[in-house]
Formats: C-alpha cells, sequence, structure tokens
C-alpha cells in the first residue's frame, strides 16, 4: 500500500506548527533565575559601638564667691591662660553683720573648720606629689625599656597614661589647697566684729584654683552676688577625655579597658583611645526626632600625645566607636546574604547552578559582614538579597552586570 504524498501546503503548515510548538516550549521552560553570587572566605572582623560623644577636660574648676557683695566687673575672657594663684575676680564685702553670742560661736567653729579642711588639703597634696614623683620614675623606665624591646607599647602607653592621671591628681590636690585657703579666708571675713573696723571692709580678691585656661565666664559684669555664685570654669585643655553618649542597649557590651577610637572632629586622624569607666547611672534624653532613649555616659581616655589632638578644646562635637568583639580568620558572610527561616539563620548556597536551602549559626556581625560559627565553608558560594523568587532547588545562573 502507498502512503498519499502530501502536497506542499501540508508540509508548509506543519513546519509552521512545529515552530509554533518549538516557540511556545522555549517561551513556557524554567529559566534559571538571575542572582547576584559571592563567595565565602576568610577574614578578621572587628565588630564596634559607635556613637556621637564631647570632649571634655578631665578636671574643671569652678570659681565661685567665697562671700556675698559686689563683684567687680571681670576682666578675663574665655580663652586666656591663668596661673595657679593669680587673681580673676575681685568682691568688695558688704557691710557686716551684728553677730550675737551664738552666730559668734559658730562663725569661729566654722573658721576651726576651714583650718582643719586646709590642713587635710594639705596633707592630700603631698600624698600626690609623692605619687607624681614615682610615676615620673616609673615613665621614665618604661621609655628606656621601650628603646630596648624590653617591654611592649601598650605597656609603655600605659606609663604615660599612669604619669598624665598623677598629674591630674596632683594639679587637683593644689587646687583643693587653694579653695580650702579661700573658704578659711571667708570664715574668717565672717567673724569681724562690726566695732573692730573702721569703714568699708578691703576688697576680697578670688584666685584661680589651677593653672590652664579660662572655659567660661559665667558672671561678667560688675553685679552683687550672693555666696557661692559661679564666676568662671577653669581647666587645662591640654588634658582631655572623650565623653560618649552611648543607648543603653550598647553600653552593657563596653568593658573598661576596651579599646577605642575617635574620630570625625573636623579632618583629624583617628585617634587611639582606651575605655577608663562606664558610668553605672544612665539618664533619659530626647532624640532629634522626639524619641525618649536612655543613654549612659562612657569615659574614654586618649592615648595619643597631646600633639596629635591639640587642635580639640573642652565640649567638642566626636564620634566614638569602641571594641566590642574581635575575631581573627573567621569564616565570614555578608550580613545581606542570610534570612530567617523558622527562627533560625539561613542563606542560599549554590551548587551545580542550583539554590539550596542551608541552615548556618550566625555569631558577631559589623553591619556588614557576620560571623558564621557552623553550615559553611571558605570557598563556597552564597545568593546575596535572595529574593520571593528563589526556592530551594531552583536552577540559578549570575547576574550580569551590565544587565
Amino acid at each position: 500500500m502507498r502512503l498519499p504524498k502530501l502536497g506542499f501546503r501540508a508540509l508548509f503548515w506543519t513546519a509552521a506548527a512545529l515552530a509554533v510548538l518549538a516557540l511556545l516550549a522555549f517561551a513556557f521552560w524554567p529559566r534559571p533565575e538571575p542572582v547576584d553570587i559571592v563567595s565565602i572566605g576568610r577574614g578578621d572582623l572587628t565588630v564596634t559601638v559607635r556613637d556621637e560623644g564631647r570632649t571634655r577636660a578631665r578636671e574643671i574648676y569652678q570659681v565661685s564667691a567665697p562671700l556675698a557683695g559686689r563683684l567687680v566687673r571681670v576682666g578675663n575672657r574665655a580663652g586666656e591662660a591663668v596661673d595657679a594663684g593669680e587673681t580673676v575676680a575681685t568682691i568688695l564685702p558688704g557691710a557686716p553683720v551684728l553677730l550675737d553670742e551664738r552666730a559668734r560661736r559658730e562663725a569661729a567653729a566654722a573658721v576651726a573648720a576651714a583650718e582643719a579642711a586646709l590642713q587635710s588639703a594639705r596633707a592630700e597634696l603631698g600624698r600626690t606629689e609623692a605619687q607624681l614623683a614615682h610615676a615620673e620614675t616609673e615613665a621614665d623606665r618604661a621609655e628606656r625599656l621601650r628603646l630596648g624591646d624590653a617591654i611592649s607599647q601598650s605597656g609603655l602607653d600605659a606609663a604615660r597614661l599612669a604619669l598624665r592621671t598623677a598629674s591630674a591628681a596632683a594639679g587637683a590636690a593644689q587646687a583643693a589647697v587653694s579653695v580650702r585657703q579661700a573658704e578659711l579666708d571667708a570664715a574668717r571675713i565672717r567673724l569681724i566684729d562690726p566695732d573692730q573696723t573702721h569703714g568699708p571692709l578691703p576688697a576680697v580678691t578670688v584666685r584661680a584654683p589651677a593653672s590652664g585656661r579660662i572655659l567660661r565666664v559665667l558672671q561678667q559684669s560688675e553685679a552683687v552676688v550672693a555666696a557661692g555664685t559661679p564666676i568662671m570654669e577653669i581647666g587645662d585643655a591640654a588634658d582631655l577625655e572623650v565623653v560618649a553618649e552611648y543607648l543603653s542597649s550598647e553600653a552593657v557590651r563596653v568593658a573598661p579597658g576596651a579599646e577605642a577610637y575617635v574620630d570625625s572632629w573636623g579632618g583629624g586622624p583617628v585617634l587611639r583611645g582606651r575605655v577608663r569607666l562606664v558610668e553605672p547611672f544612665g539618664f533619659l534624653k530626647i532624640s532629634a526626632l522626639g524619641v525618649e532613649e536612655q543613654r549612659v555616659n562612657v569615659i574614654i581616655d586618649l592615648l595619643d600625645p597631646p600633639e596629635a589632638w591639640s587642635a580639640l578644646g573642652h565640649g567638642y562635637r566626636v564620634e566614638a566607636a569602641t571594641v566590642v568583639h574581635r575575631a581573627e580568620d573567621a569564616v565570614l558572610a555578608p550580613v545581606s546574604a542570610l534570612f530567617r527561616r523558622q527562627g533560625e539563620w539561613a542563606v542560599f548556597a549554590v551548587k551545580n547552578g542550583r539554590a539550596r536551602l542551608r541552615r548556618v549559626e550566625v555569631g558577631a556581625n559589623d553591619g556588614r559582614m557576620a560571623e558564621i560559627a557552623e553550615g559553611l565553608s571558605p570557598g563556597e558560594s552564597v545568593i546575596l538579597h535572595p529574593g520571593s523568587g528563589v526556592s530551594d532547588g531552583q536552577r540559578v545562573t549570575r547576574r550580569d552586570i551590565d544587565a
């Protein structure tokens, strides 16, 4: 039996139908999902907490009126240097009041108490001067040992910090002596009997309790002031510390002695620091968006020499970063590759051109890279920013960057 011959028209439509079927199969055939793929590697990870802070003089001395009277206009201005014992204000006392027997005895007791406080301050000055001499000896020894590589750089930094701390303590003790002397002078003036005075009382000079610079003049113009009225603040701008205001949830991760870095203070180099204290008392602060935040002051000592940050002054804005975790030669993965699946961390690994769901254990992260404790090995590939179009077992291909 002979098959009928197909005409040209039948062959044409048969070929057209086959071509349409091929195009439909090609159109609906599952295509690999284009994704961003990155390889897993090893590296060092340093996790820090960062926030704004400010500089402040380590020791701030507030000069106050020792007695009521008329304050003569203050001639000093903010930023001027003053020496310990230099006259910074003058007060003209008012007319003394009559003292009854009880008030006289109270004034005499105040003089005795002021004399005892002065003796105690002088004893404390002697102690701090002895500690300063010891710190100078230790710092000189550390400098010599460092030249011979007998101690580490951190040991030398610690000796220098101890010397600066002892110097600040000695300055504070000297200032305390000046304050106690001023209090004794004031107590003696209050004991003066009006019958023993002839004419107005002599002017009382207020002296600087320590050497440094005037940070602020709180009362510049002439005025009648009460005893204890603040007049100015004095501090050493070459002995600064950094106060960083961290959220309390971040401050609990910071420990005294942790490394710190200070930057964004005006284009200068990044400054090295060390956390000295995490204050135990938090405070409420309203953010610029009106959100109530509980914050904690973290005090950071600067380790670099003052020449490196000589442009900084009291109350300058900075940014402080404190190291809370450090890992060396750890398995690292981009944070953008991680997602949560049924309460666990997971990634899509790429194997033989297909996406494979992989559970992983994640350690610390710095916001960009995360430490992988288990679940991935160096050299494996993962998908970045996996969307809803990626599923387990799906074929994937590396996205064309030019697309």
